[in-house]
């Protein structure tokens, strides 16, 4: 058995992200020997997200706050959370969400999700849809939505 303290886990940052989403993150499944559920958290820094506004379709995810005052985005509107607060995102539009730092100090969130793949994210905001078949596999596309392409086309 293996375990992580969330409070001393080491977080990174991906390259390349664009400002306002500088998120820091670990995922932790691995580090552990999960494979069923998942877990990353994210360190966001004042002014920063961790996605953009999404609902994924085969999976739901729960959030955790554990450190500061993030600001959570969905379909009713918008809440500001404190540390302690559990919510839940179910697969479909009613589970959208954008979780924002808008405070002066740091926000350490922890999100826990089912792991079925493949997996689909829309992201209403962009008209934009992302489909992945899974870990390690480079099969992924993201892609318009309603920029359909015709079931036969480029076969022979």
């Amino acid at each position: 058995m293996s375990d992580v303290n969330v409070f001393e886990a080491e977080l990174q940052k991906d390259e390349g992200d664009p400002d306002g989403y500088n998120a820091s993150y670990v995922r932790l499944a691995p580090l552990i020997g999960g494979s069923m559920l998942g877990m990353t958290l994210y360190g966001l820094p004042p002014g920063q997200s961790i996605c953009p506004y999404h609902y994924e379709y085969g999976n739901e995810e729960w959030l955790l706050v554990l450190e500061g005052t993030p600001t959570l985005r969905h379909p009713d509107g918008e809440d500001e959370l404190e540390p302690g607060d559990v919510v839940a995102f179910p697969e479909g539009p009613a589970g959208a969400h954008k979780l924002t730092n808008r405070g002066d100090g740091h926000v350490l969130l922890g999100i826990l999700s089912t792991k079925v793949d493949p997996s689909l994210a829309i992201y209403p905001d962009s008209n934009k849809i992302g489909a992945w078949s899974g870990p390690g596999n480079s099969d992924k596309i993201m892609a318009r939505l309603g920029e359909d392409l015709d079931y036969w086309d480029g076969e022979l």
